[in-house]
């Protein structure tokens, strides 16, 4: 459990800190005071990253040159130190070179709204969730995805510099085939695992006889390398890469139909729900970690019976950090912590 959160200029906050306590902890401000950057820097603080921006930078308060995001998990003591180029990584007041046994520790889901995208938006929203999923549940996975992206970003780095010879990209291939099969094999393995707990999540969700399905679309076929060899004359038109992981996505049904096509607002909603609820269990049952909930102002966008179910599929184990601008969508007062956030200033009610 998180108990303790301190932010040092964080989006727009110079300061801040908080004492959490176990289930509910809601966050309730006007749009734009910062609920959400709370949320945030609860996920850099458990898991060095942002579930809401692909890089740090962007994190640091504007006029600020670092950010610092520190508490308590469990017994242990993390910090994280933000500079572009420097990072400094603290567990129990030691630093450490590495961020395996750190990452070990904590489990993060996040709900949102903009979460929608999983459905409606392109490939690169299923990436990432599946990328966030898959580096807390398969050690290897951090390590291997960043070898992908290294050894892609060189790759079309010389396909941009100049029209290379063929044996001058096929120096550049080797690395690529060998971590790119590595994570489409890491990334389809993740979605075996996913799908039959999302379909449980969304019938429980829906509380209608729907099926929903979630099947791995890897951007490749099973020889990588000959597609590469095959796209070569498109690659040297377009000057990138056309094939390989970086295409990999994932296709949503509901009954046998694509969600982002044939499915109503509200089936889309509960699709994505599912998703993460099917993340959250997946945490908790197979990985015996039940996850911090991070569930970012989605309760009054959703109608009463999907709200309903919504909180009995939530893991109950899990400690919930809630943003909302009220609390009249509560049907009946839930426990919890109560924090009012106005100009820059928190107060627990």
């Amino acid at each position: 459990m998180l108990t303790e959160l301190q932010l040092r200029d964080f989006r727009c906050f110079e300061k801040l800190r908080v004492e959490l306590g176990g289930g509910f902890n809601f966050f309730i401000g006007q749009n734009g005071q910062g609920k959400t950057s709370i949320l945030e820097a609860a996920c850099v603080l458990l898991r060095l990253q942002s579930q809401r921006s692909s890089t740090l930078a962007p994190l640091v308060r504007i006029g600020a040159k670092a950010f610092g995001v520190a508490g308590r998990y469990a017994e242990h003591r993390l910090e994280f130190r933000y500079r572009t180029l420097r990072r400094k990584l603290m567990f129990d007041e030691v630093e450490q070179r590495t961020a395996g046994e750190y990452l070990r520790l904590a489990r993060v889901v996040s709900l949102a709204n903009t979460d929608i995208e999983l459905v409606r938006g392109s490939s690169e929203a299923r990436r990432r969730f599946l990328d966030f999923l898959g580096t807390q549940v398969e050690a290897s996975y951090r390590t291997t995805l960043r070898s992908y992206e290294r050894a892609l970003r060189s790759r079309n780095a010389l396909l941009k510099s100049a029209q290379p010879k063929p044996r001058e990209l096929a120096a550049y291939d080797l690395p690529l085939v060998e971590h790119g099969a590595k994570l489409s094999a890491l990334r389809s393995k993740l979605v075996e695992r996913l799908a039959p707990v999302t379909g449980e999540a969304h019938r429980e969700i829906s509380g209608a006889n729907e099926n929903q399905e979630v099947l791995f679309t890897p951007g490749n076929g099973i020889d990588f390398a000959t597609d590469l060899a095959r796209s070569q004359a498109q690659e040297m038109r377009l000057r990138q890469t056309v094939v390989g992981p970086h295409r990999d996505d994932l296709t949503l049904l509901v009954d046998g139909m694509p969600a982002n096509q044939y499915a109503s607002e509200g089936q889309q909603r509960t699709v994505v729900l599912a998703l993460k609820i099917a993340q959250a269990r997946v945490f908790a049952g197979e990985e015996g970690t039940a996850p911090l909930l991070l569930i970012d102002d989605i309760f009054g966008e959703l109608d009463p019976r999907r709200r309903n179910r919504l909180f009995g599929a939530l893991p109950r184990e899990s400690q919930k950090l809630v943003t909302a601008t009220n609390m009249d969508w509560q049907e009946r007062q839930l426990p919890g912590h109560v924090f009012q956030l106005a100009d820059g200033a928190l107060t627990r009610q």
